[in-house]
C-alpha cells in the first residue's frame, strides 16, 4: 500500500460518524425522482465542505463538483444517485411522500461524498492526473409517464436524470464515469467487481377504447374495454414461449384505469406496461409482440387499442474488472471480492445503461444489505459494508485510474473505443496478471501489452484527445 492510498483510507475512517450521520439522515428523507431538492442540498452542503464549489439545479436537482489533481489528465465522474423508491410500507419511507431508500442510493451518496472527503484531503488530489467530477444525479427510479409528462412541459425532456444530464451538457467534459450499488444480483462476497449486464426497457401506455352501456340490461349493447385489457394480458402471458432465456424478456403491467361505474361497460381502460429485454433487438422484437397482442385481442371483441411507446433505459454493456478496482480492492483485505464473469445478467434495468453507451463506466457493487430491493424488507445490516468500504473503494478507484499519468484511465478510455468486444461472449479485453496489463480484440490480436515498469500515458492529456 503506498503513502496516498493511507491517506484515502485515514481520510474516510476520521470521517466515519460524518458519513453514517449522512447516510441514515438522507436514508429518512427519500425524495421521488427531479424532485430530490433536500437531498440535493445536503450534498452541495458536504462538497462545499470539501473545499469544491458545487453546481447545483443541474437537471433539476443534480449537483456536480469538480475537484482538479496536480496534473493535466482525464476526467473521472464519481456518481451517486439521488431519488428513492416508491415503497409506503417500508419502515423508513419518507412520511410526507411514501418515498424509501430500498434500493441503497443513500449508500451510493455516502460512498459519493466519502470519496469527495478523501480526495480532497491534503497529499492526495496532487498525485492525480486529471479531475474527478463528483456528480449527485437526479431520477434514476422509474417516474410515471404522467409525472413525465409534467416535467416535460417545465423542460425536462427526457425520462431519467442521466440521459437527461447527456442531452443538456452535463456530462460534457467527462471521459469515464465510476458508479457503484448494492448487490443487485446474488453475490456472496463483500464486492462484485466490473459491470454485469443489465436489461433495458421500454414504457408503453395502451388506451383500450370500447363502448359504453347498460351492464345489466344492454351489455350487447356496449363493447367492454377491460375485457379487451383482459384479453390481451392473456395474450402477452401466452408469448411466454416465443422469447428466449438468453434475452431474459420481462414484461410486467398495471391497469392505471378499469372503468367508470360498476353498471356501465367499460367504455375507456389505461394499461401501462415496462418491456425489458438484454439486448436492444431483443427489446425491438419483445415491444412487437407486446403491441401485436394488444392490437388484435382488443380487436378480436370490436375494441381499439391506442398504444403509445415511451422512453426508457438502454442496456448495461457489460464490462470485466478493470485493474483500478482490482487495485482498489487489494488495499482492501478485510473484504471479500470477487469479479463480474461472463454471462451473468441483472433483469433489473439502469439508467447507468445510458451512460454505458456514450463512456466507460467503472462499476462495482457492494454487501452490507439485506431483504430483496424495492421491498419494505430491505435493511442495511452492517454499517461499515455498506457505506465506508464503498466510500474507500470510490476514493481508492479514482486514484488508481488518474495515478501516474492516468494511464489506467488512459486504457479504459481507449478500450472500448479501439474496437475490442465488451459482450458475454469476448469479455477477455483486460486480464491483470503479474501487473501486466492486456487488451484484445475480439479477433484475437493483441493492440497493448502495457508492462508495470512502463507507467505512462497512452497519449498525453495536454492538447491531444485520447479518442482521437
Amino acid at each position: 500500500m503506498d503513502a496516498v492510498e493511507q491517506k484515502i483510507l485515514a481520510a474516510v475512517d476520521a470521517q466515519r460518524e460524518t458519513l453514517l450521520a449522512f447516510a441514515q439522515d438522507i436514508g429518512a428523507h427519500a425524495e421521488p425522482g427531479f424532485f430530490e431538492t433536500r437531498t440535493a442540498a445536503r450534498v452541495a452542503e458536504l462538497l462545499r465542505g470539501c473545499g469544491l464549489s458545487p453546481q447545483t439545479g443541474l437537471a433539476r436537482t443534480g449537483v456536480k463538483a469538480v475537484l482538479q489533481g496536480g496534473a493535466p489528465g482525464p476526467c473521472a465522474a464519481v456518481i451517486g444517485e439521488l431519488d428513492g423508491i416508491l415503497c409506503p410500507a417500508h419502515p423508513a419511507a419518507n412520511p410526507e411522500n411514501g418515498v424509501a431508500h430500498a434500493c441503497g442510493h443513500n449508500a451510493q451518496l455516502t460512498a459519493l461524498v466519502g470519496a469527495a472527503l478523501a480526495l480532497s484531503a491534503p497529499g492526495v488530489a496532487e498525485a492525480l492526473s486529471g479531475s474527478v467530477a463528483f456528480f449527485a444525479v437526479p431520477a434514476e427510479e422509474y417516474v410515471p409517464i404522467g409525472t413525465r409528462q409534467a416535467l416535460q412541459k417545465q423542460g425536462v425532456e427526457f425520462c431519467c436524470g442521466k440521459s437527461e444530464l447527456l442531452r443538456t451538457g452535463g456530462f460534457d467534459g467527462v471521459d469515464l464515469a465510476l458508479t457503484t450499488h448494492v448487490h443487485m444480483i446474488p453475490c456472496e462476497s463483500d464486492l462484485l467487481l466490473g459491470n454485469v449486464a443489465c436489461n433495458g426497457f421500454t414504457s408503453k401506455t395502451v388506451v383500450f377504447h370500447g363502448k359504453a352501456a347498460h351492464a345489466a340490461t344492454a351489455p350487447h349493447a356496449g363493447v367492454n374495454a377491460l375485457n379487451a385489457a383482459a384479453l390481451a394480458l392473456n395474450a402477452v402471458g401466452l408469448l411466454r414461449e416465443t422469447f428466449r432465456e438468453c434475452d431474459t424478456v420481462r414484461i410486467h403491467t398495471n391497469i392505471r384505469e378499469g372503468g367508470a361505474a360498476l353498471n356501465v361497460v367499460p367504455e375507456t381502460v389505461v394499461m401501462e406496461a415496462m418491456v425489458r429485454a438484454a439486448t436492444l433487438e431483443a427489446l425491438d422484437d419483445a415491444a412487437r409482440k407486446f403491441d401485436r397482442a394488444c392490437t388484435h385481442a382488443a380487436e378480436a371483441l370490436g375494441a381499439h387499442a391506442e398504444i403509445l411507446t415511451y422512453q426508457g433505459y438502454m442496456p448495461v454493456r457489460p464490462a470485466p474488472a478493470d485493474p483500478a478496482l482490482l487495485a482498489a480492492a487489494a488495499a482492501l483485505p478485510g473484504l471479500s471480492a470477487q469479479c463480474a464473469e461472463p454471462g451473468m445478467q441483472n433483469i433489473a434495468s439502469t439508467d447507468v445503461g445510458d451512460l454505458s453507451q456514450v463512456m466507460p463506466v467503472v462499476n462495482f457493487t457492494h454487501g452490507g444489505t439485506a431483504g430483496a430491493l424495492h421491498s419494505a424488507d430491505f435493511a442495511v445490516t452492517d454499517v461499515d459494508k455498506a457505506y465506508i468500504a464503498p466510500a474507500k473503494m470510490m476514493a481508492l478507484t479514482a486514484y488508481h485510474l488518474l495515478k501516474d499519468g492516468a494511464v489506467l484511465a488512459a486504457a479504459a478510455i481507449a478500450l472500448p473505443l479501439a474496437g475490442c468486444s465488451q459482450d458475454a461472449d469476448n469479455a477477455q479485453n483486460a486480464v491483470a496478471t503479474g501487473g501486466n496489463f492486456e487488451f484484445i480484440t475480439p479477433g484475437g490480436e493483441k493492440v497493448i501489452n502495457y508492462e508495470e515498469s512502463e507507467r505512462k500515458p497512452l497519449r498525453t492529456f495536454s492538447g491531444e484527445d485520447v479518442r482521437d
